[in-house]
Parts: structure tokens; C-alpha cells; sequence
């Protein structure tokens, strides 16, 4: 058991290496919030993945922000002593808000395992001390920049390519991907960019030997996602629409998806994110682990996490220079062979540079009970 004496909020924000497009908006800067917790005997991070503004899901970091302050740290100084994996029932009467509910599950977590020497990696049962590596590209301004950006991250040993698109932006680079490069590992992330109506683009890259097709349709419509599978060979995947082990479930019972990827900060934290992994891996469901343009907290949490058995498919765990030319943490490397290192030190076995970290922040709150 565990008693939070503070928690101290902090924005901070660190510039892309490159801009970063989506089809729901380009990112030059990556603006987070970071959750440090006090505890009687250790200091635990989280850090928050929601955005600037509501894109991805209907949480963003003013709004989280708010939420941790006023309801979740005082809910979580009335818990007085507890566990982690209370957290879950002290925060139950608020609906939804699983970015910021996250934030704080993950820093206090974070904080025990390293009052009693453990690694994440280790309580979340792991089986790997190294996981494969994929890369995210974003929207580029034509197909031969795209091309150069494939090339660049195999050089580096990337071990899967994920092509983020749009409408009117999909099958003819999809297309050329393919043709230079037939044998890599590839996919495809729409982020519920289409509808069912543009059932002949997905029949057209249903031909390149896709690894998958990330969320094609409205976060929301499970349904819809079952009928585009049973159109396809290629393998949906669904992010945005699963935001729970419950919702997991019912995804594969009706046939939407047949891999998920799964972000911690998305569902409400690892312990959540465990649990999603269980329900896939008992259903046979190949998982992956997602990313946010995580900084070094974040990141080395989610390494943790694709550590465990049931993430057979390399994910978005990309090195650190991939977005930053300073991270807030000693940089994640990559290796020759496409894989990075699992943090081994007590719980997520990283912490922030203070200087570096003093440099990135544009605003601190500290909380006490």
C-alpha cells in the first residue's frame, strides 16, 4: 500500500524532428502533460498521450489537465493508502477520461514498483528483454518524398513500415511502396478516415499483401468494421475503437478486427493495457503496441508493455531521434538488427533530465492533499 503526499503537474513541450501528418492534422511540436508522484517512499511518471486539441479522441491536454487537478488527484488523496490496481475503482464515478486517468495510474504504479525494486517489464509478465521495432510515416507532400522516407527507416533496420493515409492519398503510394520494396513488412493506418463507401480503395490495397489496415472507419462503428472484414483478406486492426478490454471483446466476437493494437494511455493505463492483452491473446488475436510520438516516459512504458508474450508484431516503438533531437530522457536507441532494449531498472526504469526537462516546460501545478 501507498500513500501519494503530491502530485506535480507539468507541460512541457519538445519540437519534431519532422512535421508529422495525419489525416486529422499535421504536428510540428510534441505538447504533453506529465504526471510526478510523491509517495511515502518513491517517486513515480506518467505521462498523458492526449493532444492540444480533440483529434484523436475527445480528450486533450488543457482538458486532462483539468481533470487531473480537480477530480482524479483529489479522488486520488481521499484513496489515502492504496494500490495501483484500486485506482481503478477510487476513479470509477468518473466516466470516460482514460488519457488522464492513465496519467496518474501510470506515475503511481510507476512509484511502487520502484519502492520495491521491480521493472515493469517484470510485473507485467514479460518474455522478451528486446522488442522489434516498426516505424509510423506520416503524410508526405508527394509519392517520391515518401519513397526516400521508406528507404531511409529499412536502412536503419525498421523491421515493419506503417503508411499513414487519407482519401486521395492511398492507393497509388501504397502502390509504389510495394512495387520498390515487395517483400517488407508493410501496412496502412487510416485513423477512421473513411467510410464503407470507399469500399473499392480498401479492395484495391486489399492486392499489396498488406500486413493490415489500421482503423479504416468511424472509431464508433464496430459493425461496419465487421462487414469491411468479412469483404477483405487483409487483416483489419483496430486503435481508436478500442478503449477497453470490454471493447476488445466485443470487437472479436462480431468479427471487426483481427488484430489490435493496443495503446496504454488510450484504454487507462497498463494495467487496462494488460488486459486487453489477455482477452486477445485467449481469443488468439495477434496484439501491438501502439504509440503517441511518446517522449522518454512514455516510451519506455510502452517498451514494457511490447515486452509481453502476446505482442508477436513489431510496433510503433521507433528510436527517439526519430522524433526529437532531444528527448526528456537518455535517448531510446534502436539497433542494427531492428530491435530495442526493454527497460530493465525498477519501474519503467527511466526518469527525465532535470536540466532537459527544465527546458521543455511551459507550466508546473504542484498538488497536495
Amino acid at each position: 500500500m501507498t500513500r501519494v503526499r503530491t502530485i506535480e503537474l507539468r507541460s512541457v513541450s519538445l519540437p519534431l524532428v519532422r512535421p508529422f501528418r495525419t489525416s486529422f492534422g499535421m504536428s510540428t511540436s510534441k505538447a504533453c502533460l506529465l504526471a510526478r508522484v510523491e509517495t511515502d517512499s518513491a517517486v513515480g511518471w506518467g505521462e498523458c498521450v492526449a493532444d492540444v486539441e480533440p483529434g484523436f479522441s475527445e480528450e486533450w491536454n488543457d482538458g486532462a489537465l483539468m481533470m487531473m487537478r480537480e477530480i482524479l488527484a483529489p479522488a486520488l488523496f481521499r484513496a489515502g493508502e492504496v494500490r495501483a490496481t484500486q485506482l481503478d475503482l477510487a476513479f470509477g464515478f468518473v466516466r470516460g477520461n482514460r488519457m488522464a486517468k492513465a496519467t496518474l495510474i501510470d506515475a503511481v504504479l510507476d512509484a511502487e514498483l520502484r519502492a520495491r525494486d521491480e521493472s515493469l517489464a517484470s510485473f507485467l509478465g514479460a518474455d522478451k528483454n528486446r522488442v522489434r521495432c516498426g516505424i509510423s510515416l506520416g503524410i508526405t507532400e508527394g509519392t517520391e518524398q515518401l519513397l526516400e522516407q521508406v528507404q531511409e527507416h529499412l536502412d536503419q533496420g525498421y523491421r515493419r513500415i506503417k503508411l499513414k493515409i487519407e482519401p486521395g492519398t492511398d492507393v497509388e503510394r501504397v502502390a509504389s511502396v510495394r512495387a520498390a520494396h515487395p517483400d517488407i513488412a508493410l501496412s496502412v493506418d487510416a485513423n477512421a478516415a473513411y467510410t464503407l463507401e470507399d469500399l473499392p480503395v480498401f479492395e484495391a490495397l486489399d492486392g499489396f499483401g498488406l500486413l493490415m489496415i489500421e482503423q479504416p472507419l468511424h472509431h464508433e462503428d464496430l459493425v461496419r468494421h465487421a462487414e469491411l472484414q468479412s469483404r477483405l483478406a487483409t487483416d483489419l486492426c483496430l486503435d481508436e475503437s478500442i478503449r477497453s478490454a470490454d471493447d476488445a471483446i466485443a470487437a472479436i466476437e462480431i468479427g471487426a478486427c483481427r488484430v489490435v493494437n493496443i495503446k496504454q494511455g488510450r484504454v487507462g493505463g497498463v494495467l487496462e493495457a494488460r488486459r486487453v492483452h489477455d482477452v486477445c491473446r485467449a481469443a488468439d488475436v495477434p496484439v501491438w503496441c501502439g504509440g503517441m510520438l511518446e517522449t522518454g516516459v512514455g516510451r519506455a512504458t510502452n517498451l514494457a508493455l511490447a515486452a509481453m508474450p502476446g505482442f508477436t508484431l513489431p510496433g510503433d516503438t521507433s528510436a527517439s531521434s526519430r522524433y526529437f533531437q532531444e528527448d526528456l530522457t537518455e535517448p531510446f536507441e534502436m539497433a542494427p538488427d531492428g530491435t530495442m532494449a526493454v527497460p530493465a531498472r525498477p519501474g519503467i526504469g527511466v526518469d527525465p533530465l532535470p536540466e532537459r526537462l527544465k527546458a521543455c516546460t511551459t507550466r508546473v501545478e504542484l498538488l497536495r492533499p
